[in-house]
């Protein structure tokens, strides 16, 4: 199949979601030359068009949109060309209600918003296809067209009548007899036995806890029907253009989708991604959804919306301070994306997204935002040539597992306050705090070629996934886990012994007594550092050396940190510092290194093909020591000394660094040897 290089060319795609309906059509030519300034080379249309294109049942109106598409092959912008199915018009819910969501209370979502129709709807799935056959064969030998970008954020649930019924489908493919049903989901417990099919239903309001795996196979059935309204519209597209790519662009780290499998149905795999201005790891979060989407791409990959300044959508929306959009931007490139897009084009003036920053803010191209854009657009076209199509390659694997997150999540279970998601993040930001690099990978993915595979915690985990563990560590490897891990298996029933025996075995670890949470604020004293979030009471095997233990408490003198040759088991979460020097130590012991040695704290540095990328997340100048003579490919552009610098003055090639260059707030380097 086609992937992002078709549409590259050599080239970083950059631009954004233009949605031209809004405005004029006066307004479309001062727009071509905003983007043809900045360096605007792709743009997104028609994600929100669908009551533009079809105002009442049946019609088509796509004289605007031929113009709009002739217009940017005129000016050299490629299209990625959007099916508009992620916002059906009010006329499709008037008239066919049975199109609309239903929560679990049994209460209708109506239209107003975006994302209101049932993923199991056979007439939404019908009204989505038409529309969809229609856009093809119209524009699929359009020269303006690069791509297709099917619906956008997959992010509904439905509880509905027409959802139950697909989901006893669902499950009668899954389990093939009610007798299996029963057996999965434990039904001997509470008199929830089923005798009949009809009698399944979707997980609704219940008067007291749900069943878990019944709550657990509606996740995966929710997100199995996205991904089937996806490729009915995939499909459609690449019988007219089978040379073109399909994308869809993913919400960073949301739960309500498996993105490995959805990643596997994708020519491109691309990602939105919004940190927080005003957070202090908003660049850790960015770093570890950049490692999740190239990850799943197995390559480069695209980022298809961010925010020039501030979002609309928190409690406080504060803006981007200057030099933050061109770091984080470059970050992504940095990581992996070969594509820097945003949403959107232009501001808009009404509607829900008003406030919601975009590439031309309000204040128009003299704005701060603009000129900022104009600026990194300058910076990809320096690098585009020799980052493009290029890989990264790294020593470190961390393991995610959506199944494994949405079984740890349900009810009644030992700690409401233990989120995979969180515990994730204080992994993977203990790696990047020791300016590590990482991919991120299925447990069931081949990881021979890692030194280190890292567990922050998946508590379900198939007997597959486990053989895979046990096999990469008698191939050699290293693997650390943290707590809560092999608990359960893929129907969230409880493994013998509160653990798997195989990973106890792996790990040295002879009996798990018990659990014991702890209370937010509450701490763990261990051997040099304080444990937070959790503990357990373990009992190691005559084999396996304690490398820390608990002091005080009821756990006094029982392991913390066990390790069995080149397995660790952590069993509490040690603060953020202490979590990064044990990761560290572990990472050091199994040959993986930083690209750079002695980096200054908020200091990143990636190493992409050749180039070495050097990202300052701080506010403060910073020397760094980069032994060797190199050329800084981004010096020329920057003359702004608040924004980042290099030494020496460029010709158009970068200027040439030896052994140290010196990074002003939020700069950035791009090295070449």
């Amino acid at each position: 199949m086609p992937g992002l290089d078709t549409v590259t060319n050599g080239r970083i795609l950059f631009g954004g979601d233009y949605n031209p309906e809004q405005w004029p059509e006066e307004t479309w030519r001062e727009d071509v030359r905003l983007m043809k300034d900045a360096g605007v080379n792709s743009v997104t249309l028609g994600v929100f068009s669908w009551s533009r294109i079809e105002p009442q049942p049946g019609a088509r109106e796509f004289g605007w949109l031929d113009r709009l598409m002739d217009v940017m092959h005129a000016h050299g912008v490629g299209v990625v060309l959007a099916t508009p199915t992620a916002s059906p018009p009010p006329w499709v819910g008037h008239l066919h209600p049975d199109t609309l969501p239903v929560d679990q209370d049994g209460r209708t979502e109506w239209w107003g918003g975006r994302q209101h129709f049932s993923h199991s709807s056979a007439t939404y799935r019908r009204l989505a296809a038409a529309i969809t056959e229609d856009l093809a064969a119209r524009y699929g030998g359009h020269p303006a067209l690069t791509m297709w970008h099917i619906n956008n954020e997959y992010c509904t649930y439905d509880w509905g009548d027409e959802a139950a019924a697909r989901f006893r489908h669902w499950l009668r493919a899954r389990y093939g007899t009610l007798d299996a049903l029963n057996e999965a989901w434990g039904t001997a417990f509470w008199s929830q036995g089923y005798g009949d099919w009809a009698e399944v239903h979707t997980p609704r309001r219940a008067h007291y806890l749900k069943n878990p795996t019944q709550v657990l196979d509606f996740k995966r059935f929710t997100s199995d029907m996205l991904l089937e309204c996806f490729t009915a519209e995939r499909d459609i597209v690449r019988r007219a253009t089978p040379h073109l790519p399909v994308t869809s662009n993913f919400m960073p780290l949301w739960a309500g989708q498996d993105a490995w499998r959805w990643a596997a149905e994708e020519d491109v795999v691309s990602v939105d991604l919004y940190p927080d201005p005003r957070d202090p790891l908003g660049a850790q979060h960015g770093a570890l959804v950049q490692d999740m989407t190239r990850s799943q791409a197995r390559g480069p990959w695209m980022l298809m919306e961010q925010a020039a300044g501030p979002v609309n959508w928190r409690g406080v929306n504060h803006p981007k301070p200057r030099g933050l959009n061109r770091l984080w931007s470059l970050q992504a490139v940095a990581r992996g994306a070969d594509a820097v897009c945003y949403f959107q084009w232009r501001q808009s003036r009404q509607g829900a997204e008003k406030f919601h920053s975009g590439m031309v803010g309000h204040a128009g191209e003299e704005g701060r935002t603009y000129q900022e854009v104009k600026r990194l657009g300058a910076d990809l076209a320096r690098i585009s040539a020799r980052v493009a199509g290029r890989h990264t390659v790294n020593d470190i694997a961390v393991l995610h597992d959506w199944h494994a997150w949405w079984a740890s999540s349900q009810e009644a279970r030992p700690s409401a306050h233990v989120e995979h998601a969180d515990v994730l993040h204080a992994w993977h930001r203990a790696l990047w705090e020791s300016h590590l690099t990482t991919d991120v990978a299925h447990p069931e993915h081949d990881l021979a070629g890692y030194k280190l595979v890292v567990v922050p915690q998946l508590y379900l985990l198939t007997d597959t996934a486990i053989d895979n563990l046990l096999a990469y560590v008698r191939g050699g490897g290293t693997l650390v886990s943290g707590f809560l891990t092999g608990v359960a298996d893929e129907d969230d029933r409880v493994r013998p012994g509160g653990m798997d025996a195989r990973l106890r075995e792996l790990f040295g670890i002879r009996t798990l007594h018990e659990w014991w949470p702890l209370d937010p604020g509450e701490h763990a004293a261990c051997d040099g550092f304080r444990g937070t979030l959790w503990s357990e009471e373990i009992e190691e095997t005559d084999d396996a050396v304690v490398e820390a233990s608990y002091r005080g408490g009821d756990l006094d003198g029982l392991p913390a940190v066990l390790r069995r040759d080149r397995a660790w088991y952590v069993s509490t979460l040690p603060e953020p510092g202490s979590l990064r020097e044990l990761l560290a130590r572990i990472a050091a012991g199994a040959g993986a290194a930083p690209v750079l040695a002695d980096l200054p704290a908020r200091v990143e540095a990636v190493r992409r093909g050749d180039l070495l990328f050097l990202l300052n997340h701080g506010r403060e100048a910073v020397t760094v020591e980069v032994p060797g003579t190199h050329r800084n490919l981004l010096a020329d552009t920057d003359t702004d000394t608040d924004t980042g610098t290099g030494t020496g003055t460029g010709t158009g090639t970068g200027a040439e660094v030896t052994d140290r260059i010196t990074l002003g707030r939020y700069g950035v380097a791009v090295l070449s040897s």
